[in-house]
């Protein structure tokens, strides 16, 4: 008999409240203006962001970490569910270190659900393997997603941002 891995060694869980109503949160993940002013862990630029958020298209952005080196991220959606949920599934390609964003050969479900008056997000990421989770906390995973968090957090400060919800 085989040794199975439970789902759990699979997978690694982020989750952050938002003083912010949902949509506005959503408009901050599914926009790539404002997407690129957030994502990445401290330090961290993103650039070239392109994002077709329909299931079956494509997100891709170059990160760029303080030293200068590229971090290419990319992914495919598999389900876009306004303003409640996104499925990402990383691209094989991938030459980021998994610090944050989509690592190749993972699903990654980030939920958008209302809380008092503000939105909890949860990104829910499921490797293919405990080989591959191990490798991504390894090089800081969950700490580069808790950062983006925080960068994002800022962003839903801004009133520029409020201001862009608004706008078709």
């Amino acid at each position: 008999m085989e040794n199975a891995i439970s789902p759990a060694q699979r997978e690694l869980i982020v989750t952050r409240s938002f003083n912010a109503p949902r949509e506005v949160v959503w408009k901050a993940w599914t926009d790539p203006h404002h997407l690129a002013k957030w994502w990445g862990p401290v330090g961290f630029t993103a650039g070239d962001c392109k994002m077709d958020v329909r299931p079956g298209g494509e997100f891709s952005l170059n990160l760029r970490g303080p030293d200068g080196k590229p971090y290419p991220c990319k992914g495919t959606y598999q389900e876009v569910t306004p303003p409640k949920r996104i499925i990402l599934a990383g691209a094989g390609d991938c030459g980021h270190p998994c610090g944050s964003g989509v690592p190749p050969h993972a699903v990654v479900t980030v939920t958008f659900t209302e809380k008092r008056g503000g939105t909890q997000l949860t990104i829910h990421t499921r490797f293919n393997s405990e080989l591959a989770r191990e490798a991504a906390v390894k090089v800081g995973y969950t700490v580069g997603w808790t950062q983006c968090l925080e960068r994002l957090d800022a962003v839903m400060n801004t009133a520029s941002l409020n201001i862009g919800l608004n706008a078709k």
